[in-house]
């Protein structure tokens, strides 16, 4: 297994998304990650549902050793200090403030350890109007923007995944690879700071650029009319995605592998494909409902047309490709038997492995990382007496 960050100590003191999730694809390259969890709460994620490791909390967490310790007393902030003394990296997730109430601020925690990238994600930022509320997933694609890219009726209900939290714990990793590798010149850490808002934004590059130049909101369908995608639904039931681009090769290729060679002169030019977006779109919906989903994938495939089948969560695994990727990994938990996971999408000479540790039992890890600071038994049991671990 190649862990290109192997020997990089991250502290993470995150709950939910932003910041296990930053830590998480940090762990995935390899680095030493500690998550410290207070005692007897946890990161609320781990109770998301009635198992008491559950889903939630898996899929954040892997890779990760298990600290409890409750850092809002004096004896855990010493610890914790000690934690930072040889740590490089510290990813925290609270609201402005917070942190320096319970002295564990960025000033707090780099005077004991200049060289620390200290990482501080928030729901809005630093400071400014909105501040203090409490943010999460939905609130940050509200105001973001990005919803309304995806979301235009009526309809009261939200589908899922959490794009705007997992954003902005890919683009705080970033921050943090960026500044360990400044640090490697200048040997000084930095503070971090990745806010939802901003985050979620960043990922709207072409939608927002769309506005800024032209001065105009990019229609709904905009996005899909110019690069002349489509769902299609098969008689089946199954549904086939084809994102037809801008080659004329590709239509041509269409055209002969569902039987319209029509299309070809009707829609000759790709601004009449675009104009004639959803009139082409029911045209196709209309072929493609009379044959089975199996019935037109090869006709596709030997005609070179850029398509897919869709896939179910369920269907992952036994596609071809995916199979061939080894995408899936499995790792032993000493409590809960197999957990399984996917491996990082970044691939270092070949190599994409990370299931290197299941996510962890809540302290699992403890006395084995305080023993590492230097405690022995005798305060380890001390501490543990006094609910501080």
């Amino acid at each position: 297994m190649i862990k290109v960050l192997d020997g990089i100590r991250v502290l993470d003191l995150g709950s939910y998304i932003t910041a296990p999730y930053a830590a998480m694809l940090l762990a995935e390259m390899g680095a030493g990650v500690i998550k410290v969890e207070r005692p007897g709460a946890g990161d609320p994620f781990r109770f998301h549902t009635s198992t008491r490791n559950s889903p939630f909390f898996l899929a954040y967490n892997r890779n990760k050793r298990g600290l409890t310790l409750d850092y809002t007393q004096p004896d855990g902030v010493e610890v914790l200090r000690l934690l930072v003394q040889k740590a490089d990296v510290l990813v925290i997730n609270v609201r402005p403030g917070v942190e320096n109430k319970l002295g564990i601020g960025a000033a707090q925690l780099q005077a004991l350890n200049p060289r620390l990238i200290y990482c501080s994600i928030t729901g809005y930022g630093a400071d400014g109007p909105y501040a203090k509320r409490p943010a999460y997933d939905g609130v940050g694609q509200a105001l973001s923007g990005l919803l309304s890219r995806y979301h235009q009726t009526d309809d009261p209900r939200i589908a899922g995944p959490a794009m705007a939290d997992s954003l902005t714990g890919i683009f705080a990793c970033l921050g943090v690879l960026g500044a360990l590798h400044e640090r490697s010149r200048t040997g000084k850490g930095r503070r971090v700071e990745v806010n939802m808002i901003e985050a979620a934004m960043a990922f709207l590059v072409e939608p927002l650029a769309h506005y800024l130049i032209l001065g105009e909101d990019q229609p709904f369908y905009f996005r899909g009319a110019a690069s002349q995608a489509y769902i299609l639904r098969c008689r089946d039931g199954k549904r086939i995605g084809l994102h037809m681009s801008s080659p004329d090769k590709f239509w041509q290729g269409l055209a002969k592998a569902v039987g319209r060679p029509d299309l070809l002169t009707r829609y000759a030019t790709r601004e009449a494909k675009v104009e004639h977006y959803e009139e082409i779109g029911r045209e196709l919906a209309a072929v493609f409902a009379t044959k089975d989903r199996d019935h037109w994938i090869p006709l596709l495939e030997a005609n070179d047309v850029p398509f897919a089948a869709e896939r179910l969560l369920a269907e992952l695994e036994a596609d071809p490709q995916v199979r061939h990727l080894g995408t899936f990994n499995e790792v032993e938990h000493p409590v809960h038997g197999k957990v399984r996971g996917v491996n990082r999408p970044v691939r270092f000479d070949g190599d994409n492995e990370s299931g290197f540790l299941p996510p962890p039992a809540m302290g699992e890890h403890s006395d084995e990382i305080l023993l590492e600071l230097g405690l022995d038994g005798q305060r380890i049991a001390e501490l543990r007496s006094r609910k501080i671990i």
